[in-house]
């Protein structure tokens, strides 16, 4: 209660307000401190107050044989998730808690989440509230059941201050497709910042796939925890109501170059056609049922070419519908490797590789050359896909026009 009690002085909050539920980052392992905050609680006989799911941990429980890492540091980690389990949270150990329907809070709903895709996703594409909570205060939270009032808990916080229009010069073809999305995320985290900010000119009814892969880029790129998107999120049916009534601070007209860059910047490797990899990593954030389905369509009955690892990361009780429905037996009998309970850009999983690896991700291809040093091409899902059965870098340039 004293870290809550701090976070709402913090935040200038004159008052505390209930919580539905809590989604928590603080089971992933840093270091012992981690450890000894997690030990002080369960020897307090804390309980959290609320549901509670835990965000990804260090390392796979259910395929241990996956770790590459230090022995000592996999012992840890697995500690540490079960120290958080003790504490009542549920084990879903997924960066995507909105994937799963019991833990999924409805418009308006107060929660507690941590992780960067998750606090975005909760707050734009569910239209529920919570702040930006980090390690040891979503737990707080969590076991008192209350947060500050203030921030994203309010409503004239949730107000677009930024208007982001596509120029008209992005071409149909591209909206259209999932190469877009994770490409606008991080112009629009460059762009805003910690603004919350509304996208004019999306198409209405987006996915929630497309949405995910907006907000986690967005994320990355900035301190993004809520967007707009006109026709697709809750709070913005109209430009109007995103904006509360008033006019933008700042209106910014995104067009096709600077999409064209900030895709281009995503490679930290050569990502021209022909450049041999060694892996694909997909599912940043976790990949969804409809995900592993599209994956298994853009297989199309083919293999990854010899020598190239191809490893999607999803949640464990995604990859038990999958396994219900035999997809996920179809996946690995291609030769696709599922991950769960952690992610590749934090856990040593990677198959050992000088060359570089492919992901569509740009959170992923954000993160993993600074945290597990491989070097990075990005591309679209289908153009990762074609590339894993090539064994080296094929381009889809039809949805971006020429170059």
């Amino acid at each position: 209660m004293r870290l809550v009690v701090r976070a709402a002085e913090a935040l200038g909050a004159e008052r505390l307000i209930p919580i539905t539920g809590a989604h928590v980052d603080s089971c992933l392992y840093h270091g012992e401190a981690t450890i000894d905050f997690a030990d002080r609680l369960v020897d307090g006989g804390a309980q959290v107050a609320v549901p509670t799911t835990l965000n990804v941990g260090a390392l796979d429980l259910l395929h241990p044989e996956l770790w590459r890492g230090d022995p000592r540091t996999a012992e840890r980690g697995r500690l540490l998730m079960e120290r958080y389990r003790s504490l009542g949270c549920r084990p879903t150990y997924t960066c995507a808690p909105y994937q799963l329907p019991f833990a999924r809070p409805s418009l308006g709903d107060q929660v507690a989440w941590a992780e960067s895709n998750a606090i975005v996703f909760c707050n734009s594409v569910l239209g529920a509230r919570t702040e930006r909570y980090g390690d040891f205060t979503d737990i707080a939270c969590a076991i008192a059941g209350r947060v500050p009032d203030a921030g994203l808990h309010r409503t004239d916080a949730r107000r677009a201050v930024l208007l982001l229009r596509l120029a008209s010069d992005v071409p149909d073809r591209l909206r259209a497709s999932d190469a877009l999305y994770p490409v606008l995320g991080i112009v629009l985290g460059r762009r805003a910042g910690s603004r919350v900010a509304v996208i004019d000119g999306l198409a209405p009814g987006l996915s929630d796939e497309r949405l995910k892969a907006i907000g986690a880029a967005a994320a990355s790129s900035g301190a993004v925890a809520m967007f707009h998107a006109i026709g697709s999120t809750p709070e913005a049916p109209t430009l109007e109501a995103a904006l509360q009534g008033a006019d933008p601070e700042e209106t910014v007209t995104i067009d096709l170059a600077e999409l064209r860059a900030a895709r281009d910047e995503l490679s930290t490797a050569d990502g021209g056609p022909g450049t041999p990899i060694g892996t694909v990593s997909l599912g940043t954030p976790h990949a969804s049922l409809v995900e592993l389905q599209g994956i298994e369509v853009e297989l199309g009955g083919a293999r990854p070419a010899p020598g190239v690892e191809l490893l999607v990361s999803t949640g464990r009780q995604i990859l038990a519908g999958a396994e219900e429905v035999g997809l996920a037996q179809r996946l690995r009998a291609l030769g696709v490797e599922l991950l769960v309970d952690t992610c590749s850009y934090i856990a040593p999983v990677l198959r050992p590789s000088p060359l570089p690896a492919m992901t569509d991700s740009g959170k992923w291809a954000f993160y993993a050359p600074g945290n597990i040093g491989r070097e990075v091409v990005f591309g679209s899902t289908r153009e990762c896909i074609r590339s894993a059965i090539e064994g080296r870098v094929w381009r889809d340039a039809e949805p971006w026009g020429a170059a």
